[in-house]
């Protein structure tokens, strides 16, 4: 049996324009039958810890929009981040994995983030399971 191709995101910047990224990449890869795999790092793992991975938030040179786009979401009933990973996970193979060492360096701990992920990793783990991916991003 030959094994699904990997598709690999590593998830570090937390703001609602690259989580969107990060969630509708991974759900369309999902659905395309690849093994997706999201490595949450640094802050993406404070805001799933905190309960904000949906707020809509954005860059400073951008902020002034917030308002506008948030208006737009809704209007066009575009899906929670966290409805997306769901979703991802209904249509194939979708693991969203939070790293250990960034739990420790942002002051989270693992139980904030345990029901809301997969797994927690440290980084030897998460490079041995990511290792030959087909595709793999940094966002």
């Amino acid at each position: 049996m030959t094994q699904k191709p990997r598709f690999v995101l590593f998830a570090h910047n937390a703001t609602y324009d690259k989580l969107h990224q990060v969630a509708t990449l991974g759900m369309t890869a999902a659905a395309m039958g690849k093994d997706v795999i999201v490595v949450l790092l640094f802050w993406t793992i404070k805001k799933l810890a905190e309960g904000r991975i949906d707020e809509v938030d954005f860059p400073p040179e951008y902020a002034s929009s917030v308002d506008e786009v948030a208006r737009l979401l809704k209007e066009k009933k575009v899906p929670k981040i966290s409805e997306m990973f769901e979703d991802a996970r209904l249509v194939g193979t979708f693991q969203l994995i939070a790293c250990s060492a960034g739990l420790e360096y942002m002051g989270v701990e693992e139980q904030a983030v345990t029901a809301r992920v997969d797994a927690v990793m440290g980084l030897p783990t998460i490079l041995t399971l990511t290792a030959g991916a087909e595709t793999t991003l940094f966002i």
